[in-house]
């Protein structure tokens, strides 16, 4: 899927929630961010991503320009998942909706 997405220049929504996908998958699809310009959704809600998953998507964030909704609802990413994206906002001029719902961030953590 990652190898196809790399060259579509069509697909505007993935909707992958609950694929088990891992920090694995998050990293492939990160890959993916980077190079695709036609991605405008990403829903990977319930995917166990954990904050490495969060990290690579973060990395990808930072120079994707395409990115408008990211869903990444019960991934068990935490305050360090969290933080990585955080970081990646500061940069991104595209996103405009991020769900991290049920994610164990604390407020303590910002």
């Amino acid at each position: 899927l990652a190898d196809a997405l790399r060259v579509n220049t069509s697909l505007e929504g993935l909707y992958l929630g609950r694929n088990n996908i891992g920090p694995e998958g998050a990293a492939h699809l990160a890959d993916v961010l980077r190079v695709n310009t036609s991605l405008e959704e990403l829903h990977l809600q319930r995917n166990n991503i954990g904050p490495e998953g969060a990290a690579h998507l973060a990395d990808a964030l930072r120079v994707n320009t395409s990115l408008e909704d990211l869903v990444l609802e019960r991934n068990n990413i935490g305050p360090e998942g969290a933080a990585h994206l955080a970081d990646a906002l500061r940069v991104n001029t595209s996103l405009t909706r991020l769900n991290l719902y049920f994610n164990n961030v604390s407020r303590a953590q910002r």
